[in-house]
């Protein structure tokens, strides 16, 4: 392991002595304390110095999980992580709690299209596309194979080491049961230059307790813009490719164009890496327009297959995995009501379509006027089992409007 990682048994060990709430054992006191919601623990960590030990322990995070009390949360990267600080959303509280940005490197900027990714009690930030002043042309972005990590114990961010192919805007997955998380496809592409960049084909898996990334097969053809997860079945594990975009072509010689992939990769999970890739075909039917809209998945808590779902303008679309088809789930209720770009994602097994206002319907709400000027984030709120809607407000902290065609949205549970 690299010098510079964190390592969770170098945290203070919790003082048998310190009482953590008085006239009570300290195992029912340690209950009570792991009910709180995460969003709250930053001011009750300056109470006591008991509360502050055992709120950054992992004997914390392992009574969540054994009890069931996760807090379901949402990690927003409005803009460059390396100078502006991402937040955690709790909308159960709506509450908004920042965290520190990425350790800077001089040398680069404007940092996007790179993927997040949660496991345990530690946020992932991987690859992404960029500005290097040491690179030629200037005016050109590159890939990025940096790797970072924030630890939820320590509070601070870890340098790992980096992939084996720099990469933006690819396909990543954390496999279940595991320390490891997997990497797929992915090129240079920059939010300046849509359809310009490279393209790649490599895979690649990430050991946690190694610190290491190990080459696998490649995919079968160039992809980027793509979303990851992984289906379990019968005695077998596969990870699954979806979405994005292969090669590009030009029109009239001039603008370039990206030609997207109508069609998923799959590749049968094996210990050495040696799985073979197998394609789905065709995803939409003769005479059916195709759709390429945001992808996001609801994995499922007792190992079955997960749900796939697209959000297409106005339409929330279900992927059929033994038809190979979409099919029309819902509408959203309010998509075209104020414009802008949209969010979308999963938390707590409910997909959020989030959008940015100005202002909101003053039935529905009970923001005041000074607050609607200053802008809200309104989000619709679809729960696939149940069929039904609902509504959040809240005034999110960004002095700008986010941009969800660019912002970088991550789920944990904490």
């Amino acid at each position: 392991m690299p010098s510079q990682l964190s390592s969770s048994s170098s945290l203070e060990e919790i003082d048998e002595t310190l009482i953590l709430i008085p006239g009570l054992p300290n195992d029912v006191g340690e209950h009570i304390l792991s009910l709180l919601p995460y969003s709250h623990h930053s001011r009750v960590k300056l109470t006591r110095k008991s509360w502050n030990l055992f709120l950054s322990s992992k004997t914390l995070f392992s009574l969540r999980r054994i009890h069931r009390r996760l807090s379901h949360l949402l990690c927003i990267f409005p803009q460059d992580p390396h100078i502006c600080s991402p937040f955690l959303f709790d909308p159960e509280n709506l509450a908004w709690h920042p965290l520190p940005p990425l350790p800077c490197n001089p040398n680069e900027y404007g940092l996007c299209n790179f993927n997040s990714i949660a496991l345990g009690p530690y946020l992932y930030v991987l690859g992404g596309s960029l500005f290097d002043t040491r690179s030629f042309p200037l005016d050109r972005p590159c890939s990025s194979s940096s790797a970072f990590r924030y630890n939820f114990l320590t509070l601070q961010w870890d340098r790992l080491a980096p992939m084996l192919s720099p990469r933006g805007s690819f396909a990543c997955a954390a496999l279940p049961g595991t320390d490891q998380i997997i990497v797929a496809g992915g090129g240079s592409r920059h939010n300046m230059f849509r359809a310009a960049g490279s393209r790649i084909r490599s895979v690649e898996r990430y050991d946690v307790g190694r610190d290491e990334w190990v080459s696998m097969n490649g995919l079968p053809a160039f992809r980027a813009g793509c979303v990851g997860f992984t289906v379990r079945g019968d005695k077998k594990e596969e990870f699954w490719v979806m979405g994005g975009y292969g090669e590009s072509r030009t029109v009239a010689g001039m603008f370039p164009m990206d030609e997207y992939c109508r069609d998923a990769v799959v590749m049968e999970l094996k210990e050495n890496g040696r799985g073979n890739w197998r394609r789905t075909g065709d995803m939409w039917g003769e005479g059916e327009r195709p759709r390429f809209g945001k992808i996001v998945v609801v994995d499922d808590e007792e190992g079955g297959r997960p749900s796939v779902f697209m959000l297409d303008n106005k339409y929330i679309l279900r992927y059929n995995m033994d038809t190979n088809r979409w099919l029309k789930e819902s509408r959203v209720p309010r998509a075209n009501v104020y414009g802008g770009s949209f969010g979308f994602v999963v938390l707590n097994e409910e997909l959020h379509v989030m959008t940015p206002v100005n202002g909101v319907d003053s039935t529905e709400t009970r923001w005041s006027r000074q607050q609607k000027r200053v802008g809200t984030l309104f989000s619709q709120i679809y729960h696939p089992r149940k069929k039904t809607w609902r509504f959040l407000v809240t005034k999110p902290p960004f002095n700008e409007p986010l941009d969800f065609n660019t912002a970088v949205m991550c789920p944990i549970r904490l």
